[in-house]
């Protein structure tokens, strides 16, 4: 059976908002504006061909803390990641109240 995760640490940028973010292994989005990129089938295989950019589409709360749901904006697939504790809690909050923007896509 493939592995589920693969702890993968690296630094990246974040095409939406252009920052540099420092990875701890466990990072998969922008933690200023919660954006990410599709690059995985399961968690740092880096193995998805898509390279759309994910954006954060809502926001629910479970017992391992908050969980943001991510859409593609190249392919529509949905994944779900826990919020970090560096994630900008305006952006959190904004998302909670489904104020943040969103673009349907095309």
């Amino acid at each position: 059976m493939a592995k589920r995760f693969t702890r993968l640490i690296e630094d990246f940028f974040c095409e939406n908002c252009n920052n540099t973010v420092k990875g701890d292994g466990y990072t998969n989005h922008c933690p200023h504006c919660l954006h990410s990129k599709h690059v995985d089938i399961n968690p740092g295989d880096r193995l998805s061909n898509c390279g759309g950019r994910m954006r954060p589409v809502f926001l629910e709360n479970s017992r391992k803390g908050f969980v943001i749901t991510f859409e593609c904006e190249k392919c529509g697939q949905l994944k779900k990641n826990r919020a970090a504790e560096n994630d900008n809690m305006d952006v959190v909050i904004e998302l909670s109240k489904g104020e943040y923007p969103r673009k349907r896509r095309k």
